[in-house]
């Protein structure tokens, strides 16, 4: 979601722990019309030959015009939890592969 204040940023932060990162955090976006906007920039995406791009979807869109309160996300790998528990500096410590 982009920052409602300062343009060109996103609200988001990161949690650390003993001076390592352990999560991302972020907004989630949740204005029906510009989500719309960046489905149908993706739409179009996909028209010009973008594999990657996805379609429109509608029943999200539906969804949010009902109402979605502002909501949050945030992403803990399981590596850097596992760095955090075993009091690990490196991720290679962690990493089986």
């Amino acid at each position: 979601k982009w920052h409602r204040s300062k343009p060109g940023l996103t609200e988001r932060f990161e949690l650390f722990v003993n001076g390592r990162e352990l999560a991302n955090a972020y907004t989630e976006l949740n204005d029906p019309r510009r989500q719309l906007e960046c489905f149908e920039d993706q739409a179009r995406a996909k028209e010009a030959g973008d594999e990657e791009a996805q379609q429109i979807d509608g029943a999200f869109i539906t969804a949010l015009e009902h109402g979605l309160p502002p909501t949050g996300g945030w992403g803990c790998g399981i590596d850097r939890l596992t760095m955090l528990l075993t009091d690990q500096s490196s991720i290679r410590e962690v990493i089986l592969f």
